[in-house]
């Protein structure tokens, strides 16, 4: 679409929310039941179009994109009539008569633009609280995703009408021209660089954004942790999808006393899940394009890679590979690094590896494998992070029940369940008060003493 159609499409979603329609809860439910059946009858094509994009297998694909969206759209089905509902709220003395309460209300129409690694999960599962909400969406998912974007654009034109719930397709150009229109609301999923680029964008419209980045989440392997069950954890969610995870473990903080054993458990780990060869497990995956492919060959040291290391250059895969010997100041240690390589770097005392984390930018996850429950809960209330787990990675974004977000560099807001829903509407403080009285302290003239003693004693 050009910036003239762009236009005109965001013109009629701001047209068809103004007809009240999408407020309905009935509505609202039924929508989100036909987004339930279609992702169901289509699961065999998702499976298709992610194994075309990224490699993944069928059930990775169910595991962490299809099962997830169905996961959360069922979750809002059962909530959203209680979700939308007003809340009385207490109403102070000095407002009698009246009734206070909270209106949850949609912001109107919205942009929701999601990326490559999860492509469809990152997409349907924003669209899903936006509807659960009661705004009309713009979808733009991500031109390196290219099978994935297709099946989605013919899902959601089948579905909806596009004043409705619309799908943008294309690159760049398509991106910008979106910005440039004035929503209610921008939900985007990226990278930090890009992310402040939205930021800025709809800093230009006082548009309201919620901004799931990412960044180098730590993983914390401590003296008392349980080596075996670490190892085997790690390399399950570092390796998820290539690496390709926002939450992925981006790098090891291990504890000197027990390093050599973690590496020993991981390379054992890396045969068991993926074989002796990896590159030939049909279930490991690939980088999603050239230029990401070229960019972490970079960051591979061979001086420094304990296991993995073997590359295909033809399918733009990668073996699962795990570098030791690394410092800060190596390259693979500048960003993050969003792909098959897992950096281990030593500590000796638990102060000095938080006192190294806090000199950093904030992460979106932060995972810590420990049985100590002093060292645990020091932890996970000192250090600064979106969310993360104890003793195991990745799974706390796999839930409806709780918010998934980051904090600082990592993101702004929190989507999922309850706190999606929240994400896509304002909430409204109203006060409705009475009639039939009328307190006559708080008008002119002032210096009425009785009035002044029942002023201080409502408001103190």
């Amino acid at each position: 679409m050009n910036q003239q159609e762009i236009a005109a499409l965001a013109q009629r979603q701001r047209d068809y929310f103004s007809t009240g329609i999408t407020q309905d809860v009935n509505f609202r439910l039924e929508q989100l039941q036909k987004l339930r059946d279609a992702v169901q009858a289509n699961e065999a094509a998702i499976q298709k179009a992610l194994r075309e994009d990224l490699g993944k297998s069928g059930y990775e694909a169910f595991m962490c994109e299809t099962g997830l969206v169905l996961s959360e759209i069922s979750y809002l089905l059962r909530h959203t009539r209680g979700f939308a509902r007003r809340k009385t709220v207490y109403t102070p003395l000095a407002q009698f008569p009246s009734h206070s309460f909270r209106q949850p209300t949609p912001y109107g129409c919205t942009l929701i633009l999601s990326p490559w690694n999860y492509p469809f999960l990152l997409t349907l599962e924003p669209l899903a609280d936006a509807i659960a909400a009661g705004n009309t969406v713009i979808l733009k998912p991500s031109a390196y995703s290219p099978a994935t974007s297709r099946l989605l654009k013919e899902l959601v034109d089948h579905l909806f009408p596009q004043e409705y719930v619309a799908v943008v397709t294309g690159g760049r150009e398509e991106n910008s021209a979106l910005l440039e229109e004035k929503f209610d609301l921008v939900f985007f999923t990226g990278s930090q660089t890009v992310g402040k680029e939205v930021l800025r964008r709809c800093a230009e419209h006082l548009t309201p954004a919620v901004l799931e980045l990412g960044g180098k989440s730590p993983c914390i392997v401590e003296e008392s942790a349980d080596i075996k069950l670490a190892a085997r954890r790690i390399v399950f969610g570092k390796f998820l999808n290539c690496g390709q995870t926002c939450v992925a473990p981006d790098y090891i903080l291990c504890h000197s006393s027990v390093k050599d054993r973690l590496l020993e458990e991981i390379q054992k780990q890396i045969r068991i899940q993926f074989g002796e060869n990896p590159l030939e497990n049909p279930d490991c995956g690939k980088i999603i394009n050239r230029k990401h492919f070229s960019r972490l060959l970079g960051l591979m040291n061979g001086g420094k890679i304990v296991t993995g290391g073997e590359v295909d250059a033809d399918g733009c895969r990668i073996a699962p590979t795990v570098l030791d010997g690394v410092s800060w100041e190596d390259p693979v240690m500048e960003r993050e690094i969003f792909g098959p390589l897992l950096p281990v770097l030593p500590y000796d005392r638990l102060e000095e590896a938080l006192e190294r984390l806090d000199r950093g930018s904030k992460p979106l996850a932060l995972y810590l494998f420990s049985r100590n429950r002093e060292h645990i809960h020091r932890v996970m209330s000192q250090a600064r992070f979106g969310g993360g787990c104890v003793n195991d990675v990745v799974i706390h974004l796999a839930t409806s029940h709780m918010g998934f977000g980051g904090v600082g560099e990592s993101g702004m807001g929190a989507y999922h369940g309850k706190a999606g829903f929240d994400a896509f509407s304002h909430e409204k403080s109203i006060v409705d008060k009475k009639c039939w009285l009328d307190l006559p302290m708080r008008y002119q003239p002032y210096g009425n003493a009785l009035y002044e003693r029942l002023l201080h004693l409502f408001l103190r």
